[in-house]
């Protein structure tokens, strides 16, 4: 068995190679395309990164295979992105593929929220009710926005935005994040 980990691993580096992406990036993008079937997802990466039909196949299958410290083939995300709040998985898979190529980071799934972590959480990601996703920013500067709005003291982060649909992710939001990104570590 441990031959076949091997060989996944040993392809899913040579990916990496081929693409000049991580793993974790690579899927971040594959996610916020929207594209859920099998066959469409193989599919979609053949075209985007000019991936050979195992390649893609491989890649395809790893974005959907995470599992969890109990063997359960459900990843966290797919968790706390379920239900009536599973439309907001759009939001956090966007905010991914933006936030990669920035840089090295850790994405930690807590039971209501996802950490964005550097040497220190940047900020947090997750449903704030059914229909909204809250972004919350740790930053020491002061920010002067209507939607970009101050938290009170001692909470977990200095600063929320609330997101309704991925396009929510537009400058100025960016702008606050990479600020607090580039703070983080």
């Amino acid at each position: 068995m441990a031959d076949v980990d091997q060989a996944k691993a040993s392809q899913l580096r040579n990916i990496e190679a081929k693409t000049g992406s991580s793993i974790q990036a690579l899927c971040a993008e594959l996610h916020a395309s929207g594209k859920v079937k099998h066959g469409e997802v193989r599919s979609w990466l053949i075209e985007r990164f000019g991936l050979g039909y195992g390649d893609a196949n491989a890649l395809a299958h790893a974005a959907s295979a995470d599992t969890t410290a109990d063997g359960d083939a459900e990843d966290p995300l797919t968790r706390l992105y379920s239900g009536k709040k599973e439309h907001l998985r759009a939001i956090h898979d966007a905010a991914l593929a933006v936030l990669t190529p920035w840089g090295k980071f850790e994405v930690a799934p807590k039971k209501t929220y996802v950490s964005l972590r550097r040497k220190e959480q940047f900020a947090m990601l997750g449903p704030k009710n059914a229909s909204e996703a809250e972004l919350g920013i740790n930053i020491k500067e002061d920010i002067v926005s209507n939607r970009v709005v101050q938290q009170k003291p001692g909470g977990m982060c200095q600063y929320a935005v609330i997101l309704t649909n991925p396009k929510d992710i537009d400058q100025e939001v960016l702008t606050v994040l990479r600020k607090a990104f580039d703070a983080g570590g």
